[in-house]
C-alpha cells in the first residue's frame, strides 16, 4: 500500500473507490479497458505492466467497484511543475454507475493528501458527454489544443481519426472544482452578445464569425457514430473544430463553461 492513502468509503452511487495494486486487479482493470475502448486483446490504452511499474512508484491506479465488481478504473502519473501537479492518463468507465465522477473526486482528494495543485488530462473536444463532464460537473478547463496528440487510433472510440485533443487543467483548489466536490454544479455564464463561432447544420460544421468578445462554439451530436457512417463528415468536423477552438485557444482565447450541453463558451480579449 502506499504510504499515504485515501480512506476507502461508498460513493453516493453506491461504488466504493480504491487504489489498486495485486496483478489480478490490474488485470481486471487491463480487460475493463479492453471492453470499453474496443481494443483487440494486448492493445489496452494502459497495459498491466505500465500499471504495475506506475503502482509500485507511487503512483495513482485505481478502481471503482460495484458490488465488488470493477466499473471503472484511472491511472496517473506525477507530472512538472514536480510536487504540484498530477498528470491523469487515462480513465474509463462502464456507463450508468456514476463510476466515471467517484474515481476523479477520489483523483482529487489523492492529489491534495499529497500537496498537489492540479490534475491535467486530455480528452475529444468533439464528444459533448466528456466536455459537459470535463467543464461543467468537474470545473476543469481546456487550457490547449493538441493536435493528433497520439497519431491515429484504430480503436471503436476513434475510428481510425487523428486524435485531435484539448488538455483540461485542473485547479483543485479553484471555486469550480470544489463545487464539484460537493456535487453542485456551477452555472454557466452566456453572454447576451454572444456570437457563434462554429454551428451545426445537417449534421455539418458551419463556421462563423470569430471577432466578438464572446463566442460559441458547438459541438457535433454524436462525433464518434459519425466517424462509423460518414467518415468524410467526422474529419470536416475535427479540422474545423481544430481551425475553430484549436485557433482560439491559441490565440489567447479562454473557455469558460460548456453550454446546455452543445456548445464551448469563449471569451476573448478585444482590446489590444
Amino acid at each position: 500500500m502506499s504510504a499515504i492513502g485515501v480512506q476507502d468509503s461508498p460513493t453516493p452511487h453506491g461504488l466504493v473507490v480504491r487504489e489498486l495494486h495485486e496483478l489480478r486487479e490490474l488485470e481486471g482493470a487491463n480487460a475493463l479497458f479492453e471492453e470499453i475502448w474496443g481494443s483487440s486483446p494486448g492493445s489496452s490504452p494502459m497495459g498491466v505492466e505500465q500499471m504495475r511499474a506506475l503502482s509500485h512508484a507511487g503512483n495513482y491506479v485505481a478502481g471503482a467497484f460495484e458490488g465488488g465488481r470493477l466499473v471503472g478504473a484511472s491511472v496517473a502519473f506525477f507530472a512538472a511543475p514536480a510536487g504540484a501537479a498530477l498528470h491523469s492518463h487515462v480513465t474509463g468507465a462502464l456507463p450508468g454507475r456514476g463510476a466515471g465522477l467517484a474515481l476523479k473526486l477520489h483523483q482529487r482528494q489523492w492529489a491534495l493528501t499529497r500537496g498537489l495543485r492540479r490534475i491535467t488530462w486530455t480528452y475529444d473536444p468533439l464528444v459533448r458527454r466528456n466536455a459537459h463532464f470535463n467543464l461543467t460537473k468537474l470545473g476543469g478547463w481546456p487550457v490547449e489544443y493538441l493536435t493528433s496528440f497520439y497519431g491515429a487510433m484504430d480503436d471503436v472510440i476513434n475510428g481510425g481519426d487523428d486524435t485531435d485533443r484539448a488538455l483540461i487543467a485542473w485547479e483543485l483548489n479553484d471555486d469550480a472544482a470544489v463545487a464539484a466536490s460537493e456535487s453542485r454544479l456551477a452555472p454557466v455564464a452566456v453572454p447576451d452578445n454572444a456570437a457563434t463561432a462554429l454551428s451545426v447544420r445537417d449534421g455539418l460544421p458551419v463556421v462563423g464569425r470569430r471577432d466578438a468578445a464572446a463566442l460559441l462554439v458547438e459541438v457535433p451530436p454524436d462525433i464518434e457514430g459519425l466517424r462509423r457512417t460518414d467518415p468524410g463528415a467526422a474529419k470536416e468536423w475535427r479540422l474545423a473544430m481544430r481551425d475553430v477552438l484549436g485557433g482560439l485557444l491559441a490565440e489567447g482565447a479562454r473557455v469558460t463553461g460548456f453550454h446546455d450541453r452543445t456548445s464551448y463558451v469563449v471569451t476573448r480579449d478585444t482590446t489590444a
